[in-house]
């Protein structure tokens, strides 16, 4: 294996971390459920996502790039409501807001690589502009629409139960 093949199972590893840990933290949050270690876990993974990211051989500015740079700020955001803030007041749906985009970043590129890697899809929608990738896509965006508004409501609304 070559180190830029060793780098790639690193970040995907960790990509996939984030991912399963934020639907975790996300299952908690339409619970009104803190869910303290895992969100810890998943603002780790999800950062480190981005940052190794940057790792990668490009030219020029690339679309992952303003992505991983997008995400990176929202993840600054959903800490700052997080630990700076301890959820206080317009924190809280801040929190769940920035938190649910940036699983929803990791979503999309999952999606993007799985059209890109998994033969079967890619036979699909070969270049990504089919209709296979843009239905998956939309309806991924209106299922964390979705999910990001309960969210945001149940966990605002409901005592908040805190669990490590």
């Amino acid at each position: 294996m070559t180190g830029l093949q060793i780098f790639t199972l690193i970040h995907v590893a960790i990509s996939l971390a984030g991912i399963a840990s934020g639907f975790v933290v996300l299952c908690g949050l339409l619970a009104g459920k803190r869910l303290d270690g895992w969100t810890a876990f998943f603002l780790a993974t999800t950062v480190a996502t981005s940052v190794t990211g940057f790792g990668f051989p490009y030219h020029g500015f690339t679309p992952g790039i303003a992505l991983g740079i997008l995400s990176l700020v929202l993840l600054a955001g959903a800490i700052y409501a997080r630990y700076a803030r301890r959820l206080a007041g317009p924190w809280r749906p801040a929190y769940v807001v920035t938190a649910v985009a940036a699983l929803y970043f990791n979503v999309f590129v999952l999606i993007v690589q799985s059209f890109q890697k998994v033969p079967a899809l890619k036979a699909l929608a070969p270049t990504q502009s089919e209709r296979p990738f843009a239905v998956a896509q939309l309806l991924t965006l209106v299922a964390f629409l979705t999910l990001g508004y309960m969210a945001a409501v149940r966990f605002r609304d409901r005592a908040v139960e805190v669990i490590s």
